[in-house]
């Protein structure tokens, strides 16, 4: 599947946590309807996930969207996307509130 990238981003917070953030336009399929496969994942300095981000198909996310949200503590569940930007945004803003509350 050609794809091309859209967007990356690759931070390391003061703590040494960091999250990793890249997105990339593919044909617009059954599997990819908005045209956009992303996957954003801010973890501890160790690996740890603590939020995950993604439009990856497997057997192991549950319900009818292709858009999931991993939680350290709440596990996975669907997620709404409107559009790039405002993933973006969400995700940044919910790695600000898990980063205040664990510091």
């Amino acid at each position: 599947m050609p794809r091309t990238p859209r967007f990356q981003d690759d931070t390391e917070l003061d703590d040494g946590s960091r999250y990793e953030m890249i997105a990339w336009e593919v044909p617009t399929s059954n599997e990819y309807p908005e045209g956009i496969k992303y996957g954003f994942q801010y973890m501890t300095v160790d690996g740890t996930t603590l939020l995950r981000y993604d439009n990856y198909t497997d057997a192991e996310t549950p319900g009818e969207s292709r858009h999931h949200r991993h939680h350290y503590r709440e596990g996975v569940a669907d997620i709404e996307f409107s559009d790039l930007r405002n993933h973006i945004r969400r995700f940044k803003d919910e790695v600000d509130q898990i980063h205040d509350e664990r510091t």
